[in-house]
């Protein structure tokens, strides 16, 4: 529950500081008062816009904090969840605005983003103004109304399950099918690059070892009559090296005995004369193995370029780049081969999946069904007291032609206040205060069935009176038995009925007005009551008028 609020250089507020009870309490205030002001604080904490205009003159900042009791209420998985702090017993929201524009946001002191706050706010706060009535012309929330009451959450949590995994399957096949369209779009160009590269039969490392053939092929002849030249220079007769070779060993042979170093000398002209004549032979089978070949090099010519074109094509450098393109394409003419296995198999687990689906949304019908049922006779038994003793409400629950995230239901509420009525959507046929009734109802239902800790209901009276805001204010009263209810009212049997009163007055300086609240005494409370009924005149007969309606409320 909302155990207290502080606010300071907010619109009209200097400095509020105003503790809560639990149960039902009320707020009244001349029009004017501030009453809009401080709902619009709470508002800040619950993520609303912030505008810098709603900064007081001459003020560098506003903070808006509100302490809640959360014993009650098992929120320590959403703390966990949010890596936030958790304090078992208390939750501070505070909002910070600054004149520059700058919003912050704090959870327990520590800074939070503002979707974060406005998400734990809405667990913590239900403000119902006036024109939250309109959202009884939404069928999203007559659903969330109707599912509060059905105590689904386990039928609803299943459904969303098992939706959540047939849209996935959808939403997968859906890619599939649009890829396997566009790939056979692409499919002969596919095959046509591919085609290519087949027949052109590419082999790792042959580009290196044509280009060294290319350059040896063409230079063949040059190369021949090189060796050619070589093997003439060895093996001439006359001036040849091997002749010389001979003649200088045949020089030493003669001297070794007569002088010792020349048989060095010749052992070593021996050996080099052997492996000179290795060369020799080496050069001679070189220039045998060496042919002119002027096909062989057209041939390798015509695989270069073909491979060189081919990079250039596909805007890659090196053979390995291009095969790794070959690769690519066969990979995708494979994939265009495989999706209508993939989609096969997709389309049966999106069978399997929508049979779940169907499975448990018909158990979520069934239970919103049973549902309907019982809020149809328990708004009737509401609304009847509320001056409507005619009135027939229904829940109209039929199929939508599209299942999606919430089921397959359509929910209407339909209403008639008068015999003989048709039933209509209840926005169309319900007048101000009849509708004002109507969510009263609603929320006092959804009271009994969530553990939402605190309700702010905004003049939710306005278009009735006498009796009926008595019956009214009796419904307020019920729900503070098991939730914190604050209602901000003009009518003095509302008032009257609330466990505590606050008053929203103004005051007036030499500089500036401001507004303030505070609880009323008891005395306070008969006069302020006092002046709800007769105006700024206080009589004696308001005054006792007002105290017998507190006496009737044991007030007095």
């Amino acid at each position: 529950m909302l155990q207290s609020i502080s606010i300071q250089n907010y619109a009209l507020i200097d400095t509020l500081d105003i503790t809560f009870d639990k149960g039902f309490s009320v707020i009244t205030g001349e029009t004017g008062a501030g009453k809009s002001i401080i709902l619009g604080a709470i508002g800040l904490l619950l993520g609303q816009r912030a505008d810098v205009k709603a900064i007081k003159n001459g003020a560098s900042k506003c903070v808006i904090e509100a302490h809640f009791n959360i014993s009650s209420y098992q929120m320590k998985a959403f703390f966990d969840e949010n890596e936030l702090e958790y304090d078992p017993n208390e939750c501070i929201l505070r909002r910070e605005l600054q004149s520059s524009g700058k919003s912050r946001a704090f959870i327990n002191d520590s800074p939070a983003p503002l979707t974060l706050m406005k998400e734990l706010g809405e667990q913590l706060i239900d403000v119902h103004s006036q024109h939250q009535n309109l959202l009884l012309s939404k069928e999203d929330f007559q659903l969330n109304v109707l599912d509060a009451l059905a105590n689904d959450e386990k039928e609803l949590s299943n459904y969303k399950e098992a939706y959540h995994n047939y849209r996935k399957v959808v939403e997968e096949l859906d890619k599939l099918i649009a890829l396997e369209e566009q790939s056979k779009a692409d499919e002969d160009y596919v095959r046509f690059q591919l085609d290519q590269f087949d027949e052109a039969k590419l082999v790792e490392g042959e580009d290196a070892e044509l280009e060294k053939e290319e350059e040896l092929l063409s230079h063949a002849e040059e190369i021949k009559e090189a060796l050619f030249s070589a093997d003439q220079l060895l093996y001439e007769d006359e001036g040849g090296l091997l002749s010389n070779m001979k003649k200088v060993s045949g020089i030493l042979r003669s001297l070794k005995e007569r002088y010792n170093t020349a048989g060095e000398l010749y052992d070593r002209i021996e050996g080099l004369s052997i492996e000179l004549k290795e060369v020799a032979r080496d050069l001679t089978r070189e220039e045998d193995n060496i042919t002119v070949d002027p096909s062989r090099l057209e041939f390798v010519n015509e695989r270069l370029n073909l491979i060189y074109s081919l990079e250039k094509k596909h805007h890659v450098s090196t053979l390995e780049e291009l095969m790794r393109v070959q690769e690519d394409f066969r990979a995708r003419l494979n994939a265009i081969s495989s999706f209508e296995e993939q989609i096969e198999e997709l389309q049966k687990q999106k069978d399997v999946l929508l049979d779940k689906v169907k499975k448990a949304m018909s158990l979520l019908t069934d239970k919103r069904t049973k549902a309907a049922k019982k809020v149809e006779h328990e708004m009737q038994s509401r609304l009847i007291p509320l001056g409507m003793p005619n009135v027939r409400f229904q829940v109209q629950i039929t199929p939508k032609t599209n299942f999606d995230a919430t089921g397959g239901d359509n929910v209407s509420f339909l209403f008639s206040a008068n015999k003989n009525a048709t039933l209509q959507s209840i926005s169309s046929v319900a007048s101000g205060g009849e509708i004002a009734r109507v969510m009263l109802s609603i929320k006092a239902m959804i009271a009994g069935a969530t553990q939402l800790p605190t309700i702010i209901f905004d003049e939710i009276d306005t278009g009735v009176s006498g009796e009926i805001a008595d019956k009214m204010a009796e419904i307020m009263k019920e729900m503070g038995q098991c939730m914190q209810v604050i209602s901000i009212t003009h009518l003095p049997q509302i008032a009257a009925k609330g466990k505590v009163h606050y008053k929203v007055y103004k005051q007036d300086n030499e500089t500036s007005t401001s507004s303030n609240i505070r609880r009323l005494e008891e005395e306070e409370r008969i006069e302020e009551i006092a002046h709800m009924l007769s105006g700024a005149t206080l009589t004696e007969a308001a005054m006792n008028n007002a105290k017998e309606l507190l006496k009737q409320h044991g007030k007095k």
